[in-house]
């Protein structure tokens, strides 16, 4: 990957690479996960607790890098009284279908064998080939640097995804040795012991889903597929105005009904009601949107909740903590953080809301800002429900707006407004009568003032 990060905790559609094995083992019903850990141990083990939580993994430590067989028998110990199927994963092979996963371990249950992943790709170069004896059998893998000419003209190989039972394993592991050309322990070697015994059982997949990530290209093209497989699963019971501009990560969840426009980017674990309509361009991190609700393009949110029936939007950004109750309007370049706004309320123009409680029905005018910060500490702000707060206001907080107060445009509010009261502080307004025309004349010729003293610049302005 030529970076400073482990290749597996490099991310796919929001997820690090390792968590997806993790996750399919979960969802196949896994009873343990046992994770095989080399390259910066620590921090893959970090993304993998911090994701799926502290007891839902057990790390073994591979100090020394000798090869996936090496990994497996580190890994045994760990399955110690565990008799059950156990399925072997790589934490560089994201793609792998549910399907295919069940199938193989299907397989393994059922004839009480080795099953093992197959594929065809278009160019086998570099990978393990399938040797088969002429009744079709399974004899053994051969790795590209071991095989003859022969074995090298094979095209089916193994995509290194095995079940088998434990006792077939913890055998089939202690057997291994290094003598080849890596000097490694080649988990491919355990085909052969099983070809011999309990027997070898195949199900093939297609190539692109059991493709592993090497760099940064291969990376970019898997999550080209991902995203096109999610798109097409939503498509069922959602709308697309542009699919392939869509980007939808796989947590989450779209309500029927829901219409997305082009260009929308939906991250983590983002919820989106029925109906509701995500307009172009919007980009949601784990954020809730319900039902009905309408989210206009350009606009942001981030750990936000918005409420039924909301309008959000063009261009406005929801900050972590914002939380918008049903019916509220948040308009063009409005900016919240750590505030909630009641049912109804609007704010519809170029406004900031942070660390402020808003009741219902409250209209806040274009311009207000609450001054939530000193440059030492954040205080809230409250308006308490039908209150009307007018254009271009500041509320230094800690203030609060009573309930149906009035504070007038251009109003800086530094005490608590009562409730029905009209708050205004304004400069008493002055008029210069004729001044346009004084202006006017004097820039349409010059004044030859010659050795008077130059005028102040008040009586200039005057």
């Amino acid at each position: 990957m030529r970076s400073a990060r482990a290749k597996v905790l490099h991310l796919l559609l929001g997820r690090e690479l390792a968590a997806y094995p993790v996750q399919s083992a979960r969802e196949l019903g896994a009873s343990r996960v046992v994770a095989v850990l080399g390259h910066q141990r620590e921090d893959v083990e970090r993304a993998l607790v911090a994701r799926f939580g502290a007891d839902s993994i057990q790390v073994v430590e591979q100090r020394e890098q000798r090869g996936t067989g090496h990994a497996v028998r580190l890994a045994m110990p760990a399955l110690r009284g565990f008799s059950g199927t156990v399925l072997i994963l790589y934490g560089d092979v994201p793609l792998l279908r549910r399907e295919t996963l069940r199938a193989l371990v299907g397989s393994a249950r059922r004839y009480r064998c080795l099953a093992l992943v197959t594929a065809t790709p278009p160019d086998p170069a570099g990978y393990g080939r399938v040797v088969r004896d002429g009744r079709g059998h399974v004899l053994r893998v051969v790795e590209h640097k071991d095989a003859t000419a022969d074995e090298l003209a094979i095209t089916e190989v193994n995509a290194g995804i095995y079940a088998a039972s434990a006792e077939l394993l913890r055998d089939a592991t202690d057997g291994l040795h290094a003598r080849n050309a890596q000097g490694e322990y080649y988990l491919t070697d355990i085909v052969a012991r099983a070809a011999a015994g309990a027997g070898v059982t195949t199900v093939d997949a297609d190539f692109r889903d059991v493709a592993g990530v090497n760099d940064r290209r291969q990376l970019a093209e898997a999550e080209d597929v991902l995203r096109d497989r999610i798109n097409r699963a939503w498509m069922q019971h959602v709308t697309f105005r542009g699919p392939a501009s869509t980007v939808i990560e796989p947590d989450v969840v779209l309500g029927v009904d829901v219409e997305l426009g082009r260009g929308v980017s939906l991250r983590g674990r983002t919820r989106v009601g029925r109906g509701a309509r995500i307009d172009d361009g919007v980009i949601l991190i784990d954020t809730e949107v319900g039902a009905g609700a309408e989210i206009k393009p350009y606009s942001v949110a981030t750990e936000a909740t918005i409420g039924v029936r909301a309008k959000i939007g063009p261009f406005a950004h929801l900050r972590p903590g914002t939380v918008l109750e049903a019916d509220v309007h948040l308009g063009n370049f409005v900016e919240t953080k750590k505030t909630r706004l009641g049912r109804g309320s609007k704010a519809n123009h170029l406004s900031y809301l942070g660390d402020a409680t808003v009741g219902a029905k409250v209209n806040v005018g274009a311009g207000t800002i609450t001054c939530n910060y000193n440059g030492y500490e954040k205080s809230p702000t409250v308006i308490d429900d039908g209150a009307f707060i007018g254009s271009d206001t500041q509320l230094v907080a800690p203030v609060r707006v009573g309930r149906q107060a009035v504070v007038a445009a251009g109003t800086t509010v530094i005490e608590d407004v009562p409730a029905g009261a009209l708050a205004i502080s304004r400069v008493e307004q002055q008029n210069v009568p004729g001044y346009a025309e004084k202006v006017a004349r004097r820039y349409a010729r010059p004044v030859d003032r010659g050795n008077e003293r130059p005028e102040s610049s008040r009586a200039r302005r005057a």
